[in-house]
């Protein structure tokens, strides 16, 4: 009864804390687009609490699988996590200032569907590691722990898509653009913290790897904007 319990709280627990990331993106969808359905408000969390339910379990398996690989993989995830965190939010502030708020709105467009499902495993991915957490739970005990994971993440997602719409609607025309921002703010804070506690960096040090990332991609962006104007 005590283990049952136990594996129950450390879930919750588990499942809040993973969950913060995924509920700032949650905030900035809305964000983005109050005007945004209850349809897709359910399948928004939804999406998110899969890979919340997943990503352990991906982990689970591979620690009793490939651990060796595994653990090799986990360095990047920070990276991961930055890259497609900072294409979303940079493609909503780069159609803000374009005027690109009608694509914004679509929520039927495959373009929508295609950032829910990067922002999913870029909010989850870091949940990945939660497989060494759990390495020692039964394959049922797995599957439960990461099942409480989800619902944890799916009732804290609807809570900041509900809180987002209802500031979304104050902030009109830049509320996009606050999205945006929220996204790469979310994929630097993944990044700095990993950087910090996997490699022990000097603060000094990454910043100039952010500043570096930050120039390159003003540099793409450039470079992307000239084509387009050709």
């Amino acid at each position: 009864m005590n283990e049952i319990v136990g594996l129950i709280l450390n879930s919750i627990l588990l499942g809040i804390a993973l969950a913060m990331d995924a509920f700032s993106v949650s905030l900035a969808t809305s964000f983005s687009n109050p005007k945004i359905k209850i349809g897709r408000v359910l399948l928004t969390a939804g999406t998110f609490a899969f890979f919340q339910f997943a990503m352990p379990m991906i982990g689970w398996i591979c620690v009793h699988t490939i651990a060796t690989q595994f653990k090799l993989f986990i360095y990047f995830i920070p990276w991961i996590a930055l890259a497609l965190l900072t294409f979303i939010g940079g493609k909503m502030i780069l159609e803000f200032i374009e005027g690109g708020e009608e694509e914004i709105e679509d929520n039927k467009s495959r373009s929508w569907i295609l950032a829910l499902l990067i922002q999913g495993i870029a909010t989850s991915i870091d949940a990945l590691s939660v497989g060494f957490d759990i390495y020692e739970y039964s394959t049922l005990q797995a599957l439960s722990s990461s099942l409480i994971i989800a619902v944890v993440t799916f009732a804290i997602c609807m809570a900041g898509l509900f809180i987002g719409k209802k500031f979304g609607m104050k902030l009109g025309k830049f509320a996009p653009l606050l999205g945006g921002i929220i996204l790469i703010g979310i994929g630097l804070e993944i990044f700095i913290s990993s950087m910090i506690e996997t490699y022990k960096l000097p603060v000094i040090m990454i910043i100039a790897m952010v500043l570096i990332y930050i120039l390159l991609l003003f540099i793409i962006e450039r470079i992307v904007h000239k084509r387009k104007l050709k």
